[in-house]
């Protein structure tokens, strides 16, 4: 399944794709017809209170009866009548992995650690197909950095490595904004990482089912066409399972939170002489087996 969030008729709400259309379910319409009374209202309440599994399992069925009704139009809405939201807006920072890839580690000249993490604020979220601003008022060094997201799908602490990909719901697409100059002149990544609209995120969530080797999946992103980071996931330092092992070690992970995995080489600032993102510029993110999260930098 792939699920988003987005806006209708002025309206937050959320659903699942369309098999074979560019649509989506509208889910609180489809259960509040074909479901109990007391439907999750949002993807992160699904989450929380259903189970990744028996969400699932509770999504299917409702669709299922929807899809077979007399009046299955009337549950669904086409993707150029919607405004993309973030799929889901965890009730904590976004966690971010850095310098998990060894090639982008030595164009920005930093060494790879074992575990090097930052977060991004929620407020940073934005969804597909929405502007980020520019923040020419504090920053002349925006940069892109296209990566995998892992959505937690159940509470966990000191999880063990063996079990760590038990607790994924599914997969993602997060660019990680950065203003480089900021990222130098602070002491933390977390300012330099969380200005507004600076952690796009989607279209979709994939449910892991539906990507059974995210760690061989490829990563492309372009700006305005030209390809710019060409990777994948097999070269990441710390794979999914370490990173959840590694994490909880030290945090709860709980249904809804996002772990951005890092960046393959090929970020402006690695290139010489550096070319940072301006007004207008189109990014585009594409992972196999997710889809493509588009983003431009706007005013």
């Amino acid at each position: 399944m792939k699920f988003l969030s987005f806006k209708y008729n002025n309206e937050s709400t959320y659903g699942v794709k369309v098999k074979r259309e560019e649509a989506a379910w509208i889910l609180p319409k489809v259960f509040a017809d074909f479901a109990d009374e007391h439907y999750p209202k949002t993807l992160l309440e699904g989450l929380q209170q259903n189970g990744s599994v028996d969400f699932q399992e509770y999504v299917r069925k409702a669709v299922v009866a929807a899809d077979q009704s007399e009046n299955r139009d009337e549950y669904k809405v086409d993707f150029n009548e919607i405004q993309f939201l973030p799929p889901v807006v965890p009730t904590n920072n976004v966690i971010a992995v850095g310098r998990n890839y060894a090639k982008h580690a030595e164009e920005l000249n930093n060494e790879v650690d074992e575990l090097y993490v930052f977060t991004k604020a929620p407020s940073s979220l934005i969804g597909d197909l929405n502007e980020i601003p520019s923040h020419s008022d504090v920053t002349n060094a925006l940069d892109y950095e296209g990566e995998l997201g892992i959505v937690i799908g159940k509470y966990g602490h000191k999880i063990p490595k063996g079990l760590a990909l038990d607790y994924v719901y599914g997969y993602t697409i997060i660019n990680d904004i950065t203003a480089r100059d900021l990222q130098k002149e602070h002491a933390q990544a977390f300012l330099s990482k969380s200005l507004i609209g600076g952690c796009p995120m989607g279209p979709y969530i994939v449910t892991k089912d539906e990507l059974p080797t995210p760690e061989r999946v490829n990563i492309v992103t372009k700006v305005n066409n030209e390809i710019r980071q060409d990777g994948n996931t097999s070269q990441m330092v710390l794979k999914i399972d370490d990173l959840i092992a590694e994490v909880s070690k030290y945090i709860a992970l709980h249904p809804g939170d996002v772990i951005a995995t890092g960046t393959p080489h090929g970020v402006g600032a690695g290139m010489n002489p550096p070319v940072y993102l301006k007004r207008g510029d189109e990014i585009k993110i594409t992972i196999d087996g997710i889809g493509t999260l588009t983003n431009t930098i706007g005013e």
